[in-house]
């Protein structure tokens, strides 16, 4: 398992564990945190599973591919520097750690 913070846009933290080779999304929805919703599953054709990564967590993630540039466009608030779509994030332990601040609201 590998430990995952998720923060709401009030400051609220949740850490939670999250199995390797899940997505980001996955371990948020199946632990029931308020600020992601996941509408399409996973699909990349949403974008409401949108967080902004922590500064330091930035380039340690996978590269954004093109269809997740593209997605978020649509995000509310979306930062190109941080921001990501969580269900384009595979976990796996080099993620332990990691830190997300959810949006206000979702698209």
């Amino acid at each position: 398992m590998v430990k995952i913070t998720y923060v709401e846009h009030n400051g609220q933290a949740h850490v939670v564990d999250v199995p390797q080779g899940a997505t980001v999304m996955e371990g948020a929805r199946d632990n029931g945190i308020p600020g992601i919703e996941a509408d399409c599953g996973g699909g990349c054709s949403c974008a409401t599973c949108h967080a902004y990564v922590a500064s330091n967590w930035v380039a340690k993630l996978p590269a954004k591919q093109p269809m997740e540039e593209d997605m978020l466009e649509f995000a509310y608030g979306s930062d190109l520097s941080r921001s990501r779509l969580t269900c384009q994030i595979k976990v796996n332990e080099a993620l332990d750690g990691l830190i997300l601040h959810l949006p206000e609201r979702q698209a």
